[in-house]
């Protein structure tokens, strides 16, 4: 399954802090001002329950026509038919993906690490994801990535770049200008107290500031 190359923002959901009740509705009022993905991430050991909210998001993102992307879980994505999955140095590998999901989308995480980006783009990942940019409160520990990393990634590579990592409203506009296709976003726009004004604002981000692709 490919993905656009037009850009967009990329939601991640953040189940730490909010109630299902929460974040059924944040996420209802994202997808209606429309995201580009959405990725459910779900770090609770409780299978049951993260399955369950799983079949809860996924209606919303085929009501809004939206991909729904699975971080990490490659059972669950199977088992829910999700539309891709995200996979970590630590998890599953494409290959196995692959032949699991099928024609799903598959991206993977590339932190700072350029030539790992080079091994999924060659190992069939339908997108790379570099970062953190930026201070991240979801992972405060992460790798630092540097936005030359997008320049060099968007010269080599003929799938799209992710950016993740503290990516607010104020500093997105470098990643764009940079020319990332997609800025992967958590607290940025699960931590607001209005979700759907924060994601028109990095809707705008693309608006005003993305330029021409090839």
């Amino acid at each position: 399954m490919n993905i656009p190359r037009t850009g967009g923002v990329y939601a991640v959901t953040d189940c730490e802090y909010l109630t299902t009740y929460e974040l059924l509705n944040k996420t209802e009022s994202i997808l209606r001002v429309g995201v580009a993905l959405f990725q459910y991430r779900n770090k609770t050991e409780d299978k049951k329950n993260k399955k369950e909210l799983a079949i809860m998001l996924q209606a919303l993102c085929e009501q809004y026509k939206t991909p729904f992307i699975v971080n990490d879980d490659l059972k669950l994505a199977k088992e829910i038919a999700a539309d891709g999955i995200h996979l970590g140095q630590h998890d599953t590998n494409i290959d196995t993906a692959r032949r699991v999901l099928g024609d799903k989308i598959i991206g993977v995480s590339c932190y700072d690490d350029f030539n790992r980006a080079i091994f999924a783009e060659k190992s069939g990942a339908d997108y790379i994801a570099f970062g953190s940019f930026f201070p991240s409160i979801t992972k405060p520990d992460a790798a630092k990535a540097n936005i030359d990393l997008i320049i060099k990634s968007k010269e080599k590579f003929n799938i799209p770049v992710v950016a993740i990592g503290g990516i607010t409203q104020e500093n997105g506009k470098k990643l764009i200008n940079a020319k990332v296709d997609y800025l992967a976003v958590i607290n940025g726009i699960y931590s607001s107290e209005d979700a759907a004004t924060s994601v028109l604002a990095y809707n705008n981000l693309f608006m005003t500031y993305q330029k021409d692709y090839d």
